[in-house]
This record gives C-alpha cells, structure tokens and sequence, in this order.
C-alpha cells in the first residue's frame, strides 16, 4: 500500500513541477558542461518537448538562406540570377566554420565582460554541453548555439544581397568572415548576452531587430556603397526577371520566420504561439499596406510589392513579435507597409545603389519594430514563456515611458555601429590585390553567373553563348564559316544600349597592354582589324577570336 502511495505521490510531483516559472537551479554535478555525460543523464534538467520544438525551428530558420537566395535571384536579371543563389548558400558555408570556430563564443561567452564582446571560452564549442542556455534556462547550451548559428547565416545571406549583379564572390566571401567577427558577434552580444550593455541597459528586442535586421540592412547599405553603382545604361527598363521565384522566396521566408520568430521563447509555449500571431499579423497588415500604395500609382496589383511589404512586416515583427499585443502588431504592419515603402526612394536621395532594397526593408523595419517595442510592450505577453514573468516592465501600456529612450539610443547605436564598420571592412579588402570588389564592365555586362560562375540558372544561357546576334552558328569557329569569329564585340549583343556601352568601352581601350595583355606582340593585320577592341570573351567563337589574336597566349585554342 506504501508503495502505491509513492508512486502517486512521484506522478503528482511531477505533474506540479510543470505549473509555474522553470526552476532555474539545475543542481549540476558539473558547471562546465552540466555534468559528465558518460555516467550522467544530461536530459534530465530538460524538457524533451522544448528540446524538439527548437530543435525544428532551428531546421525552419536553415531554410531562410535558400529563401533570400530565391528572392534575391528573381529580383535580379537572368544573367545575374544563379550568382545571387550561390551567394547565399556559399555565405552559409562560411558563418558555418566562423561560429563553430569562434563566432559563438564571441558573442554569448559568459565569462567576457567586456559588454561589448564575449571571450573565447567557447572556442570550437569547448566548454558547450549540457548547462542551461544564456538565452534561456528551458533548453542546453549545445542546442542554443546551434540555433543561434541560424540566426548568424540568415543575416549574412541577406547582407550578400549587396553584390547584386557587380560584385565578385571571393571578396565577398572574405568580407563575411570578417564581418561576423566584428559586426554581427559585437551586435549579438549586446542585445542578448547577459553581460551586453544593451541587456543590462534594459533594451527589448525579442529576436534580433538590432544584429539581424538593422545590422544586416546597414550593411549592406554600407558594401553597396563601397562597390559603386551599377552600369546606368544598363538599367534601363530594368524589372525584376521572374516573380515566381520572388514568390518561392518570400513563403520560403516566412516559413522560417515562424522558426526564427516563434523559437525565440525558446520553448514550446504561449509565448512561442503568441510570436508567430503576431508575425502573421503584421506581415500581412504590411503587405496589403504596400500593396495598396503600389496600386495607387500604377493601378494594377503587384506581386512584388506584395511581397516586399510582408518581408518588411516580417522584418518589424523580428524584434517586436515576442514583446507586443495582437493589436498592436496590426498598427505595426500598417505603419511598417507605408514607412518601408516610401524608404525605397531613400538610395536615390543618398545616390547609393542598394540594388534589392536591403535598407529599406530590413534596416528600416527593425527600427520600427523596436521603436514600437517601447509602445505596445506588455508584461502579460513577455510573461508567456513561462520564463521572464515579471522581469522586464512592458513599454508605455504599462506606463514604463523611459523605456522609448532606451530603445531610440539603442537603435542610434546599431546603426552606426553597424554601417561605419561594415564600410570599414569592405573599404579594406578592396584595397588588397586580387580581393577588388567590383568586377569589371565587361563582366557586369555579360553577367555575373558567366563571369563568376560559369554556370547558369537557365539553359537558355548556354545555349545563347553558341550564337551570334541570335543567329545560329552552323559550324565551329574558324572552319571555313564566313568571319564567325571576326563579328566585332559590340555586334555580339543584340540589344542597342549594350551595344553602344561596348563600343565606347572598345574606343576607350586602343592598346594591347590596355587589353589585358601587356607582352603580346599583335600582328599588325589583325591589330588593324581588332581596332583596338578587347578581346571577346565568353563563347567559343570569342575564345576563336582571342586565339588568333594572340595565338602565343592561347596554344590550347589552336584546335581551331
């Protein structure tokens, strides 16, 4: 009969234990890693139900690099649509090896107490097992790390979106590395670690209004800048190529904002649920608000404005959803719709080519969501999780009215921090050899996927490299078929502004060191017939005419 007792008695216990805030004395046997995991159950001081919620979040947000790889490829031309992919995912590749290598114990290390960035006592994940996260005490140190990184690749891919359709990878690649280390991990440690002067400072910002978004916009504002402008004669009657994948791109996004959004409680509970309301919400309050301003002037419904106006909702959720009421997200997505939109124009008043809108829909929405923060904050909703009931005071709907300032100075400082650094990096690794960022006229001219990749996102491409003007070449260069090989440069190109760029490039460019080739000793004949032109590249028949042109430069090519 006793033992029956105590068996009910153990079921109760159990049953109370999760009524209530978490207890947040683990009791660890160990306080490096939670206790040794060869003779102890590290699980125990976790609820497997948190364990997995995030642990599927995690997966969600690994989508969003993908997402904005969509996004940015159909925002950008055919030619140019495949890089924009590769960016992305190649991005992923290097926050991978940077938070695993240092990133993570830049910005969370407990023992850094700097305020402004952690130490490397989590360095190549030493040290990070099975304690109680510094994000929260409902999941492990390990697994909040892994979720972090998330964070740290979606903010990089979306800082890529930069190089659109002029810049080099490899620089870009180099600068990422870099930037983590200085910007985002920096940014990271002030708004969540424990020992951040924005933490201690009281800032609200839920799931990363300050790193992600205000970090990710500003700097790619700032690269923008150091890169230049794309080619103004390219850009006329410029549109987004396929709005099918800016479509893709967008869902796949917001898929994984319910992770990145929703995973920010850490747990599976109210909080959690009540994120992903409100990232919904303010998603489409923006998105018909964006829509609406768009009709307004060409009478006709866009897609795209659609989807630019429920990414920025996202954006302004990202740092709000977790701390704000349902109907304060809706004023939210009204008001984050029209600002964003009209922030569009801003790159032309600071004649800085922010090609996908980088700054006006990230930078710009993550101001808004954490200026709002300092509104429409409520104790009742950052209570949910469970976790923080009665630790953070609420914005102005608990008459905690300094907390606005704390969230403008907050803002003021990301901002700045964020775009001067990112221009200093960038401005740096331009000035090393061989790590320019700009890649050439001609290159921006043929694309960036044939100049930096050589692979295309449509067969149609390739296909277009075999042929001259349209026309299809019946044989191979130089077999007999009539000057295949010989059509001028310009003449390659079958839209009337390519054509004149090219021929002014080729008028500007009168000698064979010019060219590119400063030992080549030309045959008159057939330097008199270049007139001065750079050699084609790109197709075969350009590969031809480069050959015999400077046949002591190209021996493999006279094949043909």
């Amino acid at each position: 009969m006793f033992l029956y007792f105590e068996i009910f008695a153990n079921i109760c216990s159990r049953v109370l234990r999760r009524v209530g805030a978490p207890v947040l004395d683990h009791n660890y046997t160990d306080t490096s890693n939670g206790g040794d995991s060869a003779i102890v159950n590290l699980n125990q001081w976790f609820n497997p139900g948190d364990q997995a919620y995030i642990i599927v979040a995690s997966a969600m947000v690994l989508v969003m690099p993908a997402g904005l790889g969509f996004l940015y490829s159909g925002l950008a031309r055919r030619k140019s649509a495949l890089s924009m992919i590769w960016a992305c995912m190649a991005s992923f590749t290097i926050i991978t090896f940077q938070w695993y290598f240092w990133g993570y114990s830049l910005a969370f290390s407990a023992s850094g107490t700097s305020g402004f960035i952690g130490d490397l006592y989590h360095f190549g994940l030493q040290n990070t097992l099975g304690l109680a996260s510094p994000g929260s005490p409902l999941i492990p140190e390990l697994l909040y790390s892994f979720y972090q990184l998330q964070f740290c690749a979606t903010t990089a891919a979306i800082v890529v979106g930069a190089i659109a359709e002029r810049g080099r990878l490899m620089p870009m690649m180099v600068f990422i590395f870099f930037w983590a280390t200085l910007v985002y991990c920096p940014l990271a440690c002030w708004a969540w670690n424990t020992n951040g002067w924005a933490f201690k400072y009281g800032i609200m910002d839920y799931a990363g209004g300050g790193p992600v978004e205000i970090g990710s916009g500003m700097s790619a504002l700032a690269y923008s800048l150091i890169l230049g402008k794309r080619q103004e004669k390219m850009m006329i009657n410029f549109r987004p190529h396929n709005v099918s994948l800016i479509v893709l791109g967008t869902v796949l996004l917001w898929f994984g904002w319910l992770g990145f959004n929703g995973g920010s409680a850490f747990g599976a509970n109210l909080r959690a649920v009540m994120a992903c309301w409100n990232s919904c919400l303010t998603a489409m309050f923006a998105a018909w608000a964006w829509t609406l301003l768009d009709f307004r002037l060409a009478r006709k419904w866009s897609m795209v404005g659609w989807c630019s106006g429920a990414i920025s909702g996202l954006v302004a959720a990202t740092p709000a959803s977790g701390f704000i009421t349902p109907w304060g997200s809706v004023v939210l997505g009204v008001v984050t719709g029209v600002v964003c939109n009209y922030a569009t124009k801003v790159k032309y008043w600071m004649r800085i080519d922010d090609a996908l809108d980088v700054f006006a829909e990230h930078a710009v929405g993550g101001m808004l969501g954490l200026f709002f923060n300092s509104l429409f904050g409520a104790d009742y909703i950052i209570g949910l999780d469970g976790v923080n009931t009665g630790i953070l005071p609420g914005g102005w709907l608990n008459h905690n009215y300094a907390q606005m300032y704390i969230q403008v100075a907050y803002i003021v400082a990301v901002t700045a921090y964020s775009f001067v650094m990112s221009a200093i990096l960038a401005f740096l690794i331009n000035m090393v050899p061989g790590l320019h960022l700009r890649a050439s006229e001609e290159a921006e001219l043929l694309g960036m996927d044939d100049d930096q990749l050589g692979e295309f996102a449509y067969d149609y491409v390739e296909v277009r490299r075999d042929y001259l003007a349209w026309t299809p070449a019946k044989g191979e260069p130089g077999d007999g078929e009539a000057g295949a090989e010989d059509i001028p440069m310009e003449e390659r190109h079958g839209i009337g502004f390519h054509k004149d760029l090219v021929a002014e490039k080729s008028r500007s460019n009168g000698s064979s060191e010019e060219n590119g080739f400063p030992n080549a000793k030309l045959n008159p004949e057939l330097e008199k017939r270049a007139h001065g032109r750079k050699p084609i590249v790109g197709d075969r028949h350009g590969q031809a005419a480069e050959a015999k042109l400077h046949p002591e430069m190209h021996p493999q090519d006279k094949r043909h």
